[in-house]
């Protein structure tokens, strides 16, 4: 009896200027066939998928009275900010009572925001300067370390906003604290892409030679596809496939292409400009238009095993952005600091509440991926939070906190748990092991978190 045809898991179509990872597919995993019998007879089953893992930072602390959720364990209640996820409450669990005490001033006096980015991944207090950066290394980075060598990318880092990497941001602080949460060693954080279609060229484009770049500026100028340069290459495969695989396929490109369609339809994002200058702003930016394309680049680096590990820094902490498109025409950190007034305090739930549901957003994007008899975000690890809690007193304790996934079968989500003053780290700890990383402990932990199995 022959042995059934197996793709290699790094099968790539390429094309002049692409490279074009292809999803995890039945073909690629020896067994699966015979595991998708035995799911439909009962039985589930992660096995022979990747983990992923990825951390949504949102800036500026939240309206806590309407985040926090009623009731513990499996029977609880959604707040009002989080309503939004109701649709995937089985999918999340809500963590309260973890805190970042590294965030805390310790004698360093003012500086919060720039605290609250830098100490977020890494549980390590930052040094004061705005030259001599010191932080720690980020739990991303420990995790890329160790898988990053069996993917194309080790690991992807993302924002919407262009930050500023020199100079004092925040009360003596570099900026470079302010601006990244990804931290390749203690001295070196990880610019995040922040323009949707360089991240996406990432994934997909080569452009190692001139050729290459000739190719890529010709597509954006006659608006084609990548799909086009590697069509010929992909009938081939779909030729070889199973009926699941070819579906699967058809789904993959056609994701593809819609996202090259929106980040087209998007345009750039406004570029910074001075206190009291008038910027030009692109009238067809939209800023949800560009949480989502970020979302949509991350789901598809995790579908086709670009890579496993990611981070987005939706904003950074202490980010003055307006939200008129919600009728918050304030500026998200002025409103942060609310001062127990009832109207600034709506309009921060409003800006709490749009965010959690981008979130939903990504949620449902890897939900929607098959892969066996479980789904990406069931074979994923997804943190979404802040490192500051209330922004008005400027608290890292209890900080506002999302686990998201099922960890390949080794998380239970649907719960709402809670801990007391424990750190952060010990949820990092936890979630590097695993991804079959061998780590005593990180950053500030205290030991690995409990009851999220």
């Amino acid at each position: 009896m022959s042995k059934p045809w197996l793709l290699p898991r790094r099968t790539f179509l390429r094309g002049l200027g692409t490279m074009m990872a292809l999803p995890v597919l039945e073909a690629m995993i020896p067994g699966a066939r015979a595991r998708a019998a035995t799911a439909a007879a009962g039985t589930t089953t992660a096995a022979g998928f990747p983990k992923r893992m990825a951390w949504v930072y949102v800036p500026n602390g939240k309206n806590m009275k309407t985040w926090g959720p009623t009731g513990t364990g499996a029977d609880y209640k959604l707040s009002p900010t989080l309503e939004p996820l109701a649709a995937y409450k089985q999918d999340f669990s809500v963590l309260t009572g973890l805190t970042h005490k590294n965030a805390f001033g310790m004698g360093d006096g003012g500086g919060d925001h720039a605290r609250a980015c830098a100490t977020y991944l890494t549980g390590r207090h930052p040094k004061k300067s705005a030259s001599d950066i010191h932080a720690g290394i980020s739990v991303d980075q420990v995790a890329a370390n160790a898988v990053g060598g069996q993917t194309r990318l080790p690991s992807l880092e993302l924002s919407c906003d262009r930050g500023q990497e020199a100079g004092s941001c925040d009360s003596g602080y570099s900026c470079a604290y302010q601006f990244n949460i990804s931290w390749r060693s203690e001295t070196q954080p990880m610019n995040p892409e922040i323009e949707p279609k360089t991240a996406f060229e990432r994934l997909f484009g080569v452009n190692a030679t001139p050729e290459e770049k000739v190719a890529q500026a010709r597509r954006d100028h006659y608006n084609t596809s990548i799909l086009d340069t590697v069509q010929d290459q992909a009938k081939r495969l779909q030729g070889s496939l199973g009926t699941v695989d070819r579906g699967k396929l058809d789904e993959y490109f056609t994701s593809i292409r819609d996202l090259e369609r929106r980040i087209q339809q998007n345009g750039l994002q406004p570029a910074v400009v001075p206190a009291g200058a008038t910027p030009d702003f692109n009238a067809e930016y939209s800023f949800q238009n560009h949480l989502r394309l970020m979302f949509d680049v991350m789901t598809l680096a995790f579908q086709t095993d670009t890579t496993r590990i990611a981070t987005f820094l939706v904003s950074h902490d202490g980010g003055n952005r307006p939200y008129p498109f919600i009728n918050v025409a304030q500026g998200h950190h002025h409103i942060s600091h609310h001062r127990n007034n009832a109207d600034s305090l709506a309009r921060l739930a409003l800006i709490d509440k749009f965010h959690v549901t981008q979130f939903g957003y990504f949620l449902e994007k890897l939900k929607a991926v098959r892969e066996g008899d479980g789904t990406l975000l069931d074979n994923s690890m997804i943190v979404y939070g802040a490192g500051i809690s209330d922004g008005n007193e400027h608290s890292h304790d209890n900080l506002p906190t999302i686990l998201a996934g099922r960890g390949g079968g080794t998380l239970t989500p649907g719960r709402h748990l809670e801990y007391k003053e424990t750190p952060m780290t010990n949820l990092y700890l936890s979630m590097l092991h695993r991804q079959g990383v061998k780590a005593t402990s990180f950053g500030d932990s205290t030991g690995v978190l409990t009851n999220i199995a």
